[in-house]
């Protein structure tokens, strides 16, 4: 349990770290940002309590606002996509989610894939409805939250690719 604790704190402060101080700075095309600090919430342990899940992943959006000063977009974002994970993971994985035995190193790549693009979509179109907040700009947020979204989700799948690589060895 030490252990475990141990690997998800680092994970959090990597990941802010990573975030914060290299992936805000990539401004592609003007409008192309990855987020993958969302990483986080889609790897956390299915077994545990859902609220302090919840406070976890408000936490993490809370500190990237904090660095990011962005006004808690990232929070709100972080919290809905933490909320509805449960619907994400029985979409995604089915009967193996109902069993609480998922384990992302196992499953079927689609599956993976399945699940970080419903949830990544979902992220970036509340933080880009927040950040940009006006419906006569609904076409601006769709742009940026698809554009953003491929980004980030090639970016989450290839960093879970790579660690999970080098926990099977």
């Amino acid at each position: 349990m030490n252990n475990l604790l141990s690997i998800h704190t680092v994970r959090f402060v990597v990941l802010i770290l990573l975030q914060v101080l290299l992936f805000s700075n990539i401004n592609f095309m003007g409008y192309i940002n990855p987020y993958p600090y969302v990483l986080f919430i889609f790897l956390f342990p299915v077994k545990n309590n859902r609220m302090v899940f919840i406070l976890i992943s408000f936490l993490l959006g809370l500190f990237i606002d904090m660095f990011l000063d962005s006004g808690g977009i990232h929070a709100a974002a972080a919290v809905t996509i933490a909320f509805i994970r449960p619907a994400a993971l029985k979409f995604s994985f089915g009967a193996v989610y109902d069993h609480q035995a998922v384990k992302f190193n196992n499953v079927d790549f689609g599956q993976r894939v399945t699940y970080i693009s419903i949830l990544t979509i979902i992220h970036h179109f509340i933080l880009f409805s927040l950040e940009i907040f006006n419906f006569s700009k609904i076409l601006l947020v769709l742009q940026n939250t698809l554009f953003s979204s491929i980004f980030t989700i090639i970016l989450c799948l290839l960093i879970s690719i790579i660690f999970s690589g080098s926990n099977k060895k």
